[in-house]
């Protein structure tokens, strides 16, 4: 029997690719006629390799949401709306489902979910006999108590993931930022508040925290032993099993109005148009949407999507317990815009925030640098 084969793309991290490899051999003991070959890329390609191209490559592609646009102008994807009917509608944690609907319809099927949230060395925090702290005043105490110990806060600002921080504060302050870019991405007022808070923090923390990006951060914080706190980072669960050297810890986002805010992340699966055999790619999406399937995720490395999986209380042991302390940031997660266009600003506002934090821009310079690329970002 000739067997139909599916390629696919997703970025290169135990939490995206283990996952998946595993549940192959599941996913072709149902559909012996479907072979399903996973290839992987770094973050920074998940992060702004265009989706149109990916579709022309792979059949199956694991994606992030602001793409959404751009995939709706190009209908590179196919929609996946009956997918996700079939798997019983939005059970789905937080606004996973609601990232990838645009324009009506749904482009990619919810598979892995994250947000920005705290992140604690446990071991160091007892040493300092600290709680993890709810707001950003108590996160600023922690850093000062840490520095006397000789000991560091941290956080990751390289790139775009100067700019993810800068929306987390912003919609936390109750301003979020413009999804549409006919109107003003921010008010000055807004944005000085949220650069001085972005600032304060990292004067606590070690000058490398602009060269990290959020796997960098998990992984700096594991292997050092200065890193006691990190307030706002792309949560990857795994960093919080047993297996690693030093297992950390999650929390709800601290932000200056506590816990709401944060700017969703996460992943979704979309099936390309260009594939040639659509019916088998939506038959692994379907699979990939089960229940049962995103347990098989979490047991191997993966951050399910699926609301039943966030409440499972062995799932979320397995993972010291990240699901149930993140979940009231989860709910409360704000939606990065998505037009077409997009991804250009996201790509070089984050830039320009690191290159003010690292005191190359002025802030007066970098908020019209801002505003001037998302205006241009959505004419383009």
């Amino acid at each position: 029997m000739a067997r139909t084969k599916l390629r696919g793309m997703t970025w290169g991290h135990r939490r995206a690719i283990d996952p998946l490899l595993a549940i192959e051999p599941l996913f072709e003991r149902e559909h012996p006629e479907i072979e399903v070959a996973w290839a992987s890329r770094p973050l920074h390609g998940f992060e702004f390799t265009p989706v149109p191209e990916l579709a022309r490559q792979y059949d199956l592609i694991v994606l992030d949401h602001p793409f959404c646009g751009e995939i709706a102008a190009t209908s590179c994807l196919l929609p996946v709306d009956d997918v996700v009917a079939a798997s019983g509608g939005d059970r789905y944690v937080g606004p996973s489902l609601a990232t990838y609907t645009y324009q009506d319809r749904c482009w990619a099927l919810p598979i892995d979910a994250a947000c920005q949230v705290a992140v604690s060395r446990p071991d160091l925090m007892a040493a300092l006999d600290a709680a993890p702290p709810k707001d950003w005043r108590a996160l600023l105490d922690l850093g000062a108590k840490a520095r006397r110990r000789r000991l560091n806060l941290a956080i990751g600002l390289r790139g775009v993931h100067s700019l993810m921080t800068f929306f987390t504060l912003a919609a936390n302050l109750g301003k979020p930022c413009a999804t549409d870019p006919s109107q003003p991405l921010t008010d000055r007022a807004t944005a000085g508040a949220v650069l001085d808070h972005m600032r304060r923090l990292l004067a606590l923390c070690p000058p490398e925290a602009l060269d990290w990006n959020s796997i960098e951060l998990h992984d700096v914080m594991a292997a050092r032993d200065d890193l006691v706190f990190c307030p706002a980072v792309y949560c990857y669960a795994t960093y919080a099993e047993s297996d690693q050297r030093r297992p950390l810890r999650f929390h709800d986002f601290p932000g200056p109005n506590g816990a709401g805010g944060s700017t969703i992340g996460g992943t979704g699966l979309g099936l390309s148009a260009h594939c040639a055999a659509p019916e088998a790619a939506r038959a692994y999406a379907r699979f990939c949407a089960r229940p049962e399937t995103q347990r098989i995720f979490a047991e191997h490395h993966g951050q399910p999507a699926r609301r039943e999986t966030w409440g499972d209380p062995a799932i979320d042991a397995r993972f010291g317990r990240c699901y149930s302390a993140t979940l009231k940031t989860m709910e409360q997660c704000w939606i990065r815009p998505r037009f077409k266009g997009y991804l250009a600003f996201q790509a070089r506002a984050g830039d320009m925030i690191e290159q003010h934090l690292r005191g190359a821009i002025d802030e007066t310079r970098l908020l019209d640098s801002l505003q001037r690329a998302f205006e241009s970002a959505g004419a383009g």
